[in-house]
């Protein structure tokens, strides 16, 4: 459905998640003009009736004053990207950034900006490469009259009616909330909340994944081990004997379980097209949330293990921990001998 208040956006960066929310926008009436360093996901997008730009400067000209835009970049970039943008803004534009920043640099470009007169926004987003469809969660922090100013965009781009009640126990006055998307407070909240949110989808997709593991190697008890000094037998290899379809119980745990979740639909289909993910190597990326996430639990004297291990375990994944382990061989031989056995 077409929104009653069109309005017009700068998108900057057209990856994984900007070129598909100029299409959610521009399917709902909105007008885009969009830049990217890659001249072809600037052509794409020119193909489906949007102005493309060739720099920043040239994105700036051709939006309407007060100019709204909208960064959707790589952390490591965005600061580089907003320096240069500045020089073509006026008093009134608003800068979006929507993509996964650390909150406290976000405090220090609102200071910055307004002192410009320019506005800024934080705008967590969480969505994925399934929002064009689905919609996507906006957690949104900044000046509660420019958040005002720009719902009819953060509409367009939320879920809106998702097919999910309200909460059960919810009362009160309405809230966007429950159309996916959140004013949390001043500048920085809206990434503080997203922070959060990726340092607790680090511990889902852990539990997801360890249990899954131990699912797979149920069989541990049929295999072969050699007896040795170095090695723990088990005690009861007949207990561990069981060879379970993987890809079946996920799909099983989609139906009615307690842990069924939209992770556990993903990681269904991951396992129905490749049992064994023999496409990848496991080395497992972070890309700041859950880092930031654990800083503030340790600022905040708030207890999270979970989050915690499950960062670590990323780390583990990419072989950090690998200059540890050959100190703890180095010390075993040391101390008792033991020569280092590979599994």
């Amino acid at each position: 459905m077409t929104t009653d208040s069109p309005m017009q956006l700068g998108m900057v960066g057209l990856g994984r998640m900007g070129g598909n929310l100029v299409r959610r926008l521009v399917r709902d009436g909105h007008r885009c003009v969009v830049y990217d360093v890659n001249a072809e996901a600037v052509a794409a997008l020119e193909g489906e009736g949007v102005i493309g730009a060739s720099s920043l400067a040239d994105l700036a000209a051709k939006l309407d004053r007060p100019r709204a835009i909208w960064l959707m970049l790589p952390a490591a970039i965005t600061q580089a990207t907003l320096d240069e943008l500045v020089a073509h803004l006026d008093a009134d534009d608003v800068v979006i950034d929507g993509g996964n920043s650390f909150y406290q640099d976000d405090i220090a470009r609102a200071r910055e900006l307004t002192a410009r007169a320019i506005q800024y926004v934080d705008c967590g987003t969480s969505g994925g490469v399934w929002g064009l469809e689905r919609g996507y969660s906006l957690m949104i922090g900044g000046d509660a009259a420019t958040v005002t100013r720009l719902d009819p965009l953060f509409r367009s781009i939320s879920p809106g009616d998702d097919g999910v009640a309200p909460s059960p126990g919810r009362s009160g006055r309405p809230s966007t909330a429950t159309s996916g998307y959140l004013h949390c407070g001043p500048n920085g909240a809206g990434h503080f909340v997203k922070m959060v949110h990726n340092g607790i989808e680090y511990g889902m997709m852990a539990a997801i994944g360890e249990g899954l593991s131990i699912i797979k190697h149920a069989n541990a008890g049929t295999i072969d081990v050699e007896a040795d000094a170095e090695t723990t037998p088990m005690r009861h290899p007949d207990y561990y004997a069981y060879d379970i379809d993987l890809a079946e119980v996920a799909e099983l745990w989609r139906h009615g379980s307690v842990i069924s979740s939209w992770l556990m639909d993903l990681t269904a289909d991951a396992l129905s097209r490749s049992p064994e993910l023999t496409e990848f190597d496991g080395c497992v990326s972070d890309s700041g949330e859950g880092r930031w996430t654990v800083q503030a639990a340790i600022e905040e004297s708030v207890p999270a293990p979970v989050i915690s291990a499950a960062l670590w375990q990323r780390y583990e994944s990419r072989e950090r921990g690998e200059f540890t382990a050959k100190l703890l061989s180095a010390m075993r031989s040391e101390f008792g001998g033991h020569v280092e056995k590979q599994h």
